[in-house]
């Protein structure tokens, strides 16, 4: 047996993408977590010093078929790798990450006489998700009544998919769109969308290892313990009790706000999480209605 293969028995495998959009942010949700580890150069294999972990790092379209076979135990990855490698069934979705959000769309080029998914069926189209693209325009075909020949061409292509059609390989393509500048300046836009995805942390539909059930609910726990504090910061206030059901209806929190006596009569403290994105809103709110000292916290880390 290898060293490394001794190294890694009887920890716990937790598949991390290499490389691309999604690594850096696993990187920081794994900070968070405090999931400690140092990754030797040229290794994709690494020890986590604080838990019977082992990280392993591979490409984000190979992470779904490592989880649903059972060679690692959980894994994170976009929900599209999972669908284009027909993992669906053999893996099962713990928890939405909220990065790496993106949208799987069909696009063609803004001067092009092809503006519709009809106009395009039967033509030639090109991707890096051949299978997601080729059932998608199979069923176009079929409502169209295509056969034979007629049908719509998918062929692969690995990378620069948006540079298929001013080569003159494709009429149309269907490729990851984030932000759409990419496509835009390749004078494309979008005719159709396929799905919407976004990274997720997986694990196998059925256990290999039960004895890391445990485990598995801390490093979730963990997980969406960061991505809470990322969304959420605390808001504290003080405000007559009268007036309570008015800021409730501002500050909802997550569950219900905390309120405390305070040694002013007829007066209470509220402390609830309210979303970042919202939180000066929320205080002009709050101010409106007669709360006083209102203050928001960053949350550096939080259980959900």
């Amino acid at each position: 047996m290898s060293f490394l293969a001794e190294a890694i028995k009887g920890r716990l495998l937790f598949a991390i993408p290499k490389k691309g959009r999604l690594h850096d942010k696993c990187l920081e949700l794994l900070s968070g977590a405090d999931i400690q580890f140092t990754r030797m150069q040229r290794l994709d294999v690494c020890l986590v010093t604080n838990h019977n972990i082992a990280l392993v790092f591979l490409p984000a379209s190979d992470i779904p078929r490592f989880v649903g076979e059972g060679n690692v135990d959980l894994g994170i990855t976009g929900q599209d790798v999972i669908l284009e490698s027909q993992m669906g069934t053999l893996t099962k979705e713990i928890l939405q990450l909220g990065f790496g959000k993106c949208s799987l769309q069909v696009q063609v080029p803004d001067s092009g006489p092809i503006q519709t998914i009809e106009e395009l069926a039967g033509k030639k189209v090109v991707s890096s998700f051949e299978v997601l693209a080729g059932e998608y325009f199979a069923a176009v075909d079929d409502k169209m009544g295509f056969v034979g020949e007629k049908r719509t061409k998918i062929e692969y292509v690995g990378g620069s998919v948006e540079a298929a059609c001013a080569l003159g390989l494709a009429d149309g393509i269907v490729d990851l769109v984030e932000s759409g500048e990419t496509m835009r300046a390749a004078g494309l836009h979008p005719i159709a969308t396929l799905l919407k995805s976004e990274a997720v942390l997986i694990s196998g539909s059925t256990s290999t290892n039960p004895q890391f059930t445990p485990l598995i609910k801390t490093i979730t726990s963990r997980i969406a313990g960061v991505l809470a504090s990322n969304r959420y910061a605390l808001c504290s206030y003080n405000i007559l009790r009268e007036k309570l059901p008015a800021a409730f209806e501002i500050t909802p929190g997550r569950r219900a706000p905390t309120v405390s006596t305070i040694d002013a009569e007829g007066w209470v403290a509220v402390s609830v999480m309210v979303e970042k994105k919202d939180a000066a809103n929320v205080m002009d709110q709050l101010v409106a209605i007669g709360a006083e000292d209102i203050f928001t916290v960053k949350l550096e880390n939080c259980r959900v």
